[in-house]
């Protein structure tokens, strides 16, 4: 009888790729991939690491599982992912019911190292970063309607904030064919939605070819049968060049919408942060893209409370946020992490200070939201049908506006003259009706 193995996977998309591969090399080595991690003899938590709260949600998963364990209910708990890589030797001191500590550089070793716990011991593996595939077959985890793929690993950004590059190694692109070709698989099992993922994907190609390529291998992608849309997320503002917004403005296939993550405005600290770009630029970039692609939605994430943000610095990027509108936006209190050069800085604002700021961003976007989502009401839109409330008693789903698992859903319910139950993947056309907070309601018409 097969060894039961569960996978929990926390953090981003890309970390939920790094998943969807150990899931294959699982399989392939006999074991039985158990949907319900709970119900397996041994699981593997796929942490993040990026930040405190991320740290935390990561910790109480595998206290969760330990609980678990110490009831007999499961055999043996791995870590692996971020956390694993970052902290190492201390979560195992820290929670020893930890089995297997299992660094990025090792997920190629998972099988071998769930025989060793197995057997009653405890496993420590930690190979270079560089030996983490960015290639490889995987066993998708999402809707089989979309699928994320990755096209890049690791960073050289180096914002004075953030753990990534020392986590994860520096930037490797994939080479066009790799991609190409697991584009093709996906568009065979049924995947309709692609979305382009690194951590900085308008960096795609520049250590491989000596330029970004992100505008030639979206154009490759435009060419695949069975794609309806491709989106293409974390893009940074300083490297979305003309031809980019020219692939983006003339390809069908590719959904108006760009994840543009600019963290702040004010050019003091985006310095201090280490950013590339300037209020300027990003302004001169926002109005491009407005300007060449009038329906295009645009997303973005801020920081509060960065080191020595004064209160006029704040003000000032609330001010963007009113004069920018994105139509999609997430703020975060800034997260002290260790090893970064921020951490070290003097003048730390104090973390209520920082939460109450992040709140005050969401206050404003949210009535940005209202008024956006208020003037969509009387439009139809195509919508992808993701599933069933059975409390609502009607259907939800996206449209091209909005990313999987980040952004907004319309809710609706079918016209008097749609006898037809909508099939989970199949694309409808929707009325909007109303509005609920961040969502849209509406009444399917075809």
């Amino acid at each position: 009888m097969a060894t039961r193995v569960g996978m929990v996977s926390l953090g981003c998309p890309k970390n939920q790729v790094d998943a969807e591969k150990m899931l294959y090399s699982l399989k392939s080595e006999g074991y039985e991939i158990i949907q319900d991690a709970a119900l397996a003899e041994f699981v593997v938590i796929n942490t993040c690491g990026f930040i405190e709260t991320a740290k935390q949600e990561a910790i109480e998963t595998i206290l969760e599982f330990a609980t678990l364990k110490n009831e007999g209910r499961i055999k043996g708990i791995i870590v692996t992912g971020c956390l694993a890589e970052r902290y190492r030797e201390e979560i195992i001191e820290e929670i020893p019911e930890i089995d297997a500590v299992v660094g990025l550089g090792s997920n190629s070793k998972l099988a071998d190292v769930i025989r060793e716990v197995a057997r009653g011991k405890k496993i420590q593996a930690f190979g270079k970063k560089e030996e983490l595939s960015i290639e490889g077959k995987r066993i998708i985890t999402t809707e089989p309607f979309y699928a994320y793929l990755k096209i890049a690993e690791g960073c050289d950004n180096c914002c004075t904030y953030c753990a990534i590059p020392s986590i994860r190694g520096g930037f490797r692109s994939r080479t066009m064919e790799s991609i190409i070709e697991e584009a093709n698989w996906l568009a065979s099992v049924g995947v309709k939605e692609v979305v382009l993922v690194a951590q900085d994907t308008t960096r795609y190609g520049e250590d491989l070819y000596g330029e970004s390529k992100l505008p030639e291998l979206m154009k490759e992608l435009c060419k695949i049968d069975g794609f309806k849309w491709i989106r293409t997320l974390y893009c940074y503002p300083e490297r979305i060049t003309d031809k980019l917004i020219q692939v983006l403005k003339e390809e069908e296939k590719l959904v108006k919408y760009l994840d543009i993550p600019i963290q702040h405005c004010n050019n003091q600290v985006l310095k201090r942060m280490n950013r590339k770009s300037d209020k300027e630029s990003i302004v001169r970039v926002i109005e491009k893209l407005r300007e060449e692609i009038p329906e295009i939605v645009l997303r973005t994430t801020l920081i509060t409370g960065f080191p020595g943000e004064t209160n006029e610095q704040f003000e000032e990027l609330c001010e963007f946020v009113q004069d920018m509108r994105f139509d999609r936006l997430g703020s975060f209190a800034y997260s002290a992490e260790e090893g970064t050069p921020a951490a070290e800085f003097k003048d730390q604002v104090e973390m209520k200070i920082r939460e109450r700021r992040a709140e005050l961003v969401m206050d404003e976007q949210l009535r940005i939201m209202d008024e956006l989502n208020e003037s969509q009401i009387g439009k139809t839109f195509e919508v992808v049908t993701e599933g069933f409330d059975r409390y609502a008693e009607c259907y939800f789903g996206r449209t091209s506006m909005d990313a999987p698992e980040i952004d907004g859903k319309i809710f609706f319910s079918l016209d008097s003259d749609c006898d037809a139950k909508p099939a989970i993947g199949q694309f409808v056309k929707v009325h909007i009706d109303d509005v609920l907070d961040y969502d849209l309601l509406g009444t399917r018409v075809e």
